[in-house]
């Protein structure tokens, strides 16, 4: 019999999977979401099951909290859960639907851990990092690994790691330790390791970093497999034969991932240095029985004859988008203006959005220019906005060039976001496209404002707000409560969170058309604040039109002007954003593209999508309530 201690050193594993685990070392920032999912995406197109998994070595439980300037995005899986934003690359690449456990963190582990020996569960023993921190990942690994994410019920072939954080970093050397064991506890050809490094280019291509880090993780006891070296010129035999000579990695097991003109291309660029054959010989995946089309193996789907889910699959669908993106770049400009909060965290602060927004414009055959504008910029400028020794224009001066910028845009789009700081500047949005009869799509917080726009302006409620910017109870007409079951007594993951059913109240309305003709459709939700619905009568009888409610069809989802009024002004209440997918973009977002670019063919644009019919991935049910992973300890 195995002594609890030995399982916790040598923890049980399901022998049957095949891992490809992704790290990164020199610095921050080279790509390796782009190599993890180009990876996992590679493998899809060969005709295997992939799921995949983050490791992120920050104390947050989950990335719901983080700062948008500091982390990027926080993006919403089906479950609610609140992850980092690679699992946005993972699910736009490889097409999948990931949960809450498959981004682990070094808070989600140690809490687990702490929760286990204050129940009693290590038998007194003193617990330390190694072996009870590194088991935990180990089998939360494990666990994640065998969980279908590809809407079908069958178990994956292939795991794919993506490990946070850069080799060396102080947060990481326990989950490095802890991937040290996984492979070695499981059989030689379970595991594949890709190092990403960076080969700098100073007067010929230098070798040095990537030595350094490959050193690092030897003596951390990892021997990579393969090497994907970023650089901006394709590696020359010279520094391969030189990285395989220090790095002891066979030449052909070095791959180069320089510049492409769009990062479609990757995957072909990968696949042609021969990185599938490398992984597959690694892996023996020879040995696996590959399906082309997983869905057509799922009964349960079968069974409920739903349509099937579009998406990019093989490599010659990789292929024509990429060169489908090459020639919208070459095509006419559309220009948007993306009327934001968070403008200074750069692309990441929204990156799902600006996915989102690309895969329209390439769907339309153009070429996508946005028009980034702070919100504060459309309002008188606060003291508190200003920086000690800034120099900051005159806000006359800031409003004018704002607003001259909105009115060169063929659109103009208002994301999501927390807080009262800019509101009144998006407001303002909202009312010179709804004045300028100028294509308008707002997104959860974009949708609160053109309530609150339309009430004040089109209702005569001059104080109209929402609860979340009255917290001194000022106005007398609150025309967005706070949710009654939402607790205030904590904020970490306490929202309306997750996929929810969206019912298409009016079948004459574009969001009724643009999704396909579908009666009720599955988005995912991120707010804490919902539209008043004391109000309805009123808003109706001036000609907002309530197209989307929940099932209870008490809560507003869609919001929308009639055509003969505006040639496209739509919001939604969900984050449409976060199903996006390269070939098979959101249904809102396309016709917002759309109607930008052929503003006096949006009617055209509606058929063709009522003609198309839904996207299965729309009509796909929300899972059902879930809570965090939990591995059980070892007991006697």
């Amino acid at each position: 019999m195995v002594s609890p201690s030995v399982k916790h050193f040598r923890p049980e594993l399901k022998r049957d999977m095949k891992y490809v685990l992704v790290s990164g070392g020199v610095c921050s920032s080279l790509g390796k979401g782009v190599v993890t999912s180009s990876i996992g995406a590679l493998l899809k197109a060969k005709g295997y099951r992939v799921t995949a998994c983050k490791i992120d070595p920050y104390l947050n439980i989950d990335a719901g909290l983080m700062s948008p300037y500091e982390h990027g995005e926080v993006f919403v899986l089906d479950d609610g859960g609140e992850a980092d934003l690679d699992l946005g690359n993972y699910e736009r690449m490889m097409n999948l639907s990931l949960g809450r456990s498959n981004n682990i963190t070094s808070g989600k582990i140690y809490s687990s851990v702490i929760a286990k020996e204050r129940r009693g569960d290590y038998l007194g023993r003193t617990v330390q990092v190694v072996p009870h921190v590194t088991s935990e990942v180990v089998k939360w690994i494990d666990t994640v690994a065998h969980t279908p994410t590809d809407g079908t019920d069958l178990c994956p072939h292939v795991c794919v790691v993506e490990l946070g954080g850069t080799v060396g970093d102080i947060e990481s050397m326990s989950f490095i330790e802890a991937i040290r064991q996984f492979r070695f506890n499981l059989p030689p050809s379970s595991c594949c390791f890709v190092h990403l490094s960076y080969v700098p280019h100073m007067s010929g291509q230098k070798t040095k970093p990537t030595q350094h880090t490959v050193k690092t993780l030897q003596a951390l006891g990892i021997q990579p497999d393969l090497l994907v070296a970023r650089c901006l010129e394709p590696l020359e035999e010279s520094t391969k034969r030189k990285i395989s000579n220090q790095c002891n990695i066979p030449a052909d097991r070095v791959i180069s991932a320089h510049n492409v003109t769009n990062l479609f291309h990757f995957i072909k660029l990968i696949d042609e240095q021969g990185i599938f054959q490398q992984i597959s010989d690694v892996l023996q995946l020879s040995n696996l029985s590959a399906f082309n089309e997983p869905e057509a193996y799922d009964p349960k789907r079968m069974a409920k004859q739903l349509p099937p889910i579009r998406s990019v699959k093989s490599l010659k669908d990789w292929d024509t988008y990429a060169k489908m993106v090459d020639k919208a770049k070459q095509s006419e400009d559309l220009r948007i203006a993306f009327v934001g909060k968070y403008i200074k965290g750069g692309e990441d602060a929204y990156l799902s959005v600006v996915k989102a927004l690309e895969h329209s414009a390439v769907a339309v055959g153009r070429n996508l220019i946005l028009e980034f504008i702070n919100s504060t910029d459309l309002q008188p400028l606060e003291e508190s906005d200003l920086n000690d020794g800034e120099d900051v224009p005159e806000p006359s001066k800031l409003y004018d060039d704002a607003v001259a910028r909105m009115k060169n845009c063929h659109g103009i789009f208002v994301p999501g976001g927390f807080g009262d700081r800019g509101i009144e500047g998006k407001i303002k949005a909202v009312q010179l496209a709804r004045e300028w009869k100028k294509p308008y799509f707002g997104v959860c917080l974009g949708m609160q404002v053109a309530i609150i726009e339309f009430a004040r302006n089109k209702l005569g409620l001059a104080d109209a707000t929402s609860a979340e910017f009255d917290t001194n109870n000022e106005s007398q007409n609150h025309v967005l409560k706070y949710m009654p079951e939402v607790s205030k007594e904590t904020m970490g993951a306490n929202m309306r969170l997750g996929a929810r059913y969206v019912e298409m109240a009016d079948k004459t309305s574009m969001a009724y058309k643009l999704y396909g003709g579908a009666d009720k459709i599955v988005e995912r939700h991120r707010h804490r604040y919902e539209f008043n619905c004391d109000f309805y009568d009123r808003f109706e009888a001036e000609g907002l039109r309530f197209t989307g409610k929940d099932e209870t069809k008490e809560r507003i989802d869609c919001i929308e002007l009639e055509q003969d009024v505006h040639p496209f002004f739509l919001a939604v209440q969900y984050h449409p954003e976060f199903k996006s997918r390269p070939g098979a973009p959101s249904p809102p977002f396309l016709g917002f593209c759309f109607a930008a670019a052929n503003p006096k063919q949006v009617p055209a644009c509606l058929a063709k999508c009522l003609s198309d019919g839904p996207n299965g991935l729309y009509l796909v049910a929300p899972p059902e309530e879930t809570t965090e992973l939990v591995v059980k300890a070892p007991t006697n």
